[in-house]
């Protein structure tokens, strides 16, 4: 690229590698935007060195390292372990990235730039001996032990399973063992006693192995062997010796080190900040800090940087085109964009509000831009990342597929003591399996049914059709019913009857919709195209299909009513973001209901990012605007000057009228009461309506099942994801600190749900007693509007790092750093608020920790039990 070729031949770039040739210590001064990436990457091309650039922060590292494989670079990332104090377990991925890292230094094969954090340096790492007991690599023809094996694999942290669907997991059959190994694709081993037969690669959706493979690498260890011994050493010691080591931000470094230090309440296998950096300068070749100020080397060995910020771009994508236009006037400008779409869209905003003269757009990733100085007559050269001309900061994710059914199959097995239904004599209890005398001769399988007076019935596994699983929700602990009774008959008769009733208010609605026909979008236009190009993140598999069903059923003159069923965190919103587009694009409102009005405030932020530079004009109706901002949007609502709103139950009042509604999207529908739900039924029969849920109610999914209404399923996870480690424990200080003191040290934040509000003040004092460095708030339904609305900003602007609160946070609340979550008293809970509220963490990069905490005083109910197993036991990514 010539702009970066114009960096890295500027003049203060070349004597700042000219000091870094010469070893040593040397220093430069003048920072913006993302110049420090940029002045190591152009090290990378001047120095013939490994480098390592470290950062404060976890996110930094993240960022820089995205950047610089943007550049082309190789870089290789060196992440931070995460693990509190009591666990036995690791983050497998993070161990295979740490250990792969390792060992290719042993080997002699550093990668070009090395990106880490601060707390990734300070964190130990094995040597040579003990990394050989921690990686083991499986060839065909080797001997195996299946047994030693297994054992390994456990030891190591690796979950053993029926069936593998997740990094981390395995599983045994005879002479066959799949494993799904961090930083792998799933494998499968085929043993011929202790004899490797063969390796092979698992493809998830069919578990069929085609393809061979020459060898396995797998990664584990458990805790206590990373801690610190005689044998652990820091990264330091086994980097090379010609590396160049670039500290971005000295004394920010110092502080977070420092930091992370004071917060890990076991030491051992940790190094301390002045001993990480001090081994860096005695074993590397030379370190260059890079600060925005003040020189840290004592020396004279000092570069200034010709680099200054971007200015501050107006809120309106016309507004800052045009000032980017302005700029084109003095300075050489390129607007960096994520992808393609965003590239033609920046083309036309620019041919449209800019002249195109001294202006490049090119498909490049930057997190943040700057102007870098003008040098030998030449004007300055200024990076626009798309994101920041147009405020659009989002984070980057990626994808993987997740095996399906596992979470289903384990809620079809049933077990003795279980409730069940036969069709013929009504409810009864599950005794067990047995095998009896067939009619016909012979032994038989049977399921032993339980009914009232102790009388049983044996029933063939051939006729199992005739039983299924209890599943009603008003007792847990029905009455039995009596083999040959009348009761079960009446009971049936009057689910019939409802059937039916119900089943006519469908033809109705149904006969309404045929007789009204609906709105036909035409085809995707081109600023259909380039919106969705402009995503963010790679779309799923899952979510492609459900998005061009939708547009089917918008394209069709037939109104749409179409369910999007998929588990928190699974990409939902996007998927009606697009309906939401393809409707106001053709002059159509839309109307956007949600439960709360935390999550219109949200959805509303997400709506207005992703429209950001399209003339539609995105808006809330809560409790969060005032009666006269109410009545002022109800009346641009009517007129058609809002296109899409986003609102509460407030959405549905009688007052609220629209001009052309043509798009309905009902968020979480099981939090809506049946008087909402009969508003709702009008809008079905004359827009179209896309109803998005995690948990939908049972109507709801019943009725798409027998295919009277559509519906999509999202079941793959963003590739960032990770399953939510959920813990059932007695409310214990000790453990609550240690979970706190982890999440702040890798610069997250906490939920600490607590449903009650006439003491959630005394248990927000309690908590920061525990720890008292940490900024503790306070949120709750009950509080004034204004000051509820400012705590939360305050929350998502990370001005706070607790957050005390009620359930107000249930639905779709989606804050990336937050991936710690303790719920008070969570046998209060039902099973979908428990998941719901799961929901709210792990919804980024990092492992998440949910802790469900019991009362010690006083005695769980049975039943509160079992919602606290399931919840616990299904954890897994689809679980929902």
């Amino acid at each position: 690229m010539t702009w970066f070729s114009r960096i890295a031949e500027h003049r203060a770039v070349r004597e700042l590698a000219g000091f870094a040739r010469a070893g040593g210590a040397a220093t430069a001064r003048g920072v913006a935007g993302s110049s420090t990436m940029l002045v190591t990457a152009a090290l990378h091309r001047l120095l013939n060195a490994p480098l390592l650039l470290v950062v404060a922060h976890l996110d930094e590292a993240d960022e820089a390292f995205d950047e610089l494989r943007g550049l082309g670079i190789e870089a290789a990332r060196f992440p931070a372990m995460e693990h509190a104090v009591g666990e036995s377990a690791v983050s497998l991925d993070l161990l295979a990235e740490r250990l792969t890292l390792v060992r290719r230094l042993l080997d002699g094969a550093a990668p070009p730039v090395t990106v880490a954090p601060i707390q990734a340096l300070m964190q130990a790492v094995p040597d040579a001996g003990r990394l050989a007991g921690m990686l083991r690599v499986i060839e065909p023809g080797r001997t195996l032990q299946l047994r030693e094996l297994a054992e390994w694999l456990e030891h190591s942290g690796y979950t053993r399973v029926q069936t593998i669907d997740a990094p981390g997991e395995f599983a045994v059959r005879g002479g066959i063992v799949d494993i799904f190994p961090s930083g792998g694709a799933p494998a499968r081993i085929d043993l011929d006693g202790d004899r490797v037969e063969g390796l092979f690669e698992i493809d998830l959706d069919t578990m069929g192995s085609d393809r061979r493979l020459d060898r396995l690498h797998i990664v584990g260890a458990a805790l206590e062997e990373l801690q610190r011994d005689e044998r652990s050493v820091a990264i330091a010691d086994v980097m090379p010796k010609t590396t160049v080591t670039v500290l971005a931000e000295m004394v920010e470094l110092v502080e977070q080190g420092r930091s992370y230090y004071d917060r890990v309440s076991d030491a051992r296998g940790i190094f301390g900040p002045p001993e990480v950096l001090k081994g860096l300068g005695e074993r590397g070749h030379a370190v260059l800090e890079i600060n925005q100020f003040s020189a840290g080397a004592e020396n004279d060995r000092v570069v200034e940087l010709p680099v200054r910020p971007l200015p501050a771009f107006s809120q309106d994508a016309s507004g800052a085109t045009a000032e980017l236009g302005k700029m084109a006037a003095d300075h050489e400008i390129v607007a960096l964009c994520d992808n393609e779409g965003e590239a033609h869209r920046m083309n036309e905003l620019l041919g449209e509000f800019a002249p195109l003269s001294r202006l490049a757009v090119q498909t490049q990733y930057m997190h943040r831009g700057l102007i870098w100085g003008g040098d030998a007559g030449r004007p300055p050269l200024a990076l626009v990342p798309y994101h920041e001309l147009l405020h659009r900061y989002q984070l980057r994710r990626r994808i993987r597929r997740l095996g399906g059914g596992r979470a289903t199959e384990a809620f079809i097995d049933l077990q003795p003591g279980d409730y069940v239904v036969h069709r013929d004599h009504g409810i009864a209890r599950f005794a067990g399996l047995g095998v009896l005398p067939g009619a016909a001769g012979g032994e038989e399988e049977f399921l032993t049914l339980e009914f009232t007076g102790r009388a049983k019935l044996h029933v063939p596994a051939s006729k199992i059709d005739l039983v299924q699983r209890y599943i009603g929700a008003v007792r847990d602990r029905p009455e039995l019913s009596a083999i040959g009774g009348r009761k079960w008959g009446r009971q049936k008769e009057k689910a019939r009857e409802a059937v039916q009733d119900l089943a006519a208010e469908m033809l109705r609605i149904e006969a309404a919709r045929e007789a009204k026909p609906g709105i036909r979008y035409p085809a995707d236009t081109t600023w259909q195209c380039q919106f969705e190009a402009e995503f963010p993140y790679e779309e799923t598999e899952d979510q492609l299909a459900a998005i061009a069903a939708l547009k089917r059923d918008m394209c069709d003159p037939r109104p749409m009513d179409r369910l999007v069923c998929g588990d928190v965190g699974f990409g939902k919103t996007e998927v009606a973001v697009r309906a939401a587009f393809k409707a106001v694009e053709y002059g159509k409102q839309v109307a956007v209901l949600v439960p709360t009005t935390v999550l219109a405030e949200q959805h509303e932020r997400v709506f207005r990012e992703r429209f950001a530079d399209y003339p539609f004009r995105v808006e809330s109706l809560s409790r969060f605007k005032t009666r006269k901002e109410q009545t002022v949007l109800l009346q641009a609502l009517r007129k058609g000057q809002v296109d899409i709103v986003i609102g509460t139950h407030r959405l549905i009042s009688k007052d609220v009228r629209f001009a052309d509604l043509g798009l309905v999207v009902i968020d979480e529908e099981q939090r809506f009461g049946v008087e909402h739900k009969q508003r709702l039924l009008e809008f079905r029969a004359t827009a179209d309506v896309l109803t998005l849920s995690a948990t939908p109610i049972p109507r709801t999914l019943h009725m798409a099942m027998l295919g009277l209404r559509d519906i999509s399923s999202l079941s793959t996870a963003p590739l960032d994801r990770r399953a939510i480690v959920t813990e059932v424990i007695p409310y214990n200080r000790r453990r609550i600190k240690q979970a706190i003191d982890r999440e702040l040290a890798r610069e997250g934040q906490v939920f600490f749900v607590h449903n009650r509000v006439y003491n959630i003040q005394s248990v927000a004092d309690e908590i920061q007693q525990l720890v008292p460095e940490a900024r503790v708030i306070v949120a709750h339904g009950q509080m004034p509007t204004r000051q509820l609305e400012s705590v939360m900003l305050k929350f998502i602007r990370r001005e706070s790092d607790i957050l005390v609160c009620t359930t107000i946070i249930e639905s779709g609340i989606d804050i990336p750093t937050v991936n710690t979550m303790f719920i008070s008293d969570a046998h209060r809970f039902g099973l979908s608020e428990l998941h719901q509220l799961r929901g709210r963490v792990g919804r980024y990069k990092h492992r998440a920790y949910c802790y469900l905490l019991l009362p010690t005083d006083r005695v769980i109910s049975e039943t509160a039990v079992k919602r606290l197993r399931a919840i616990e036991n299904f954890s897994m990514l689809g679980a929902g």
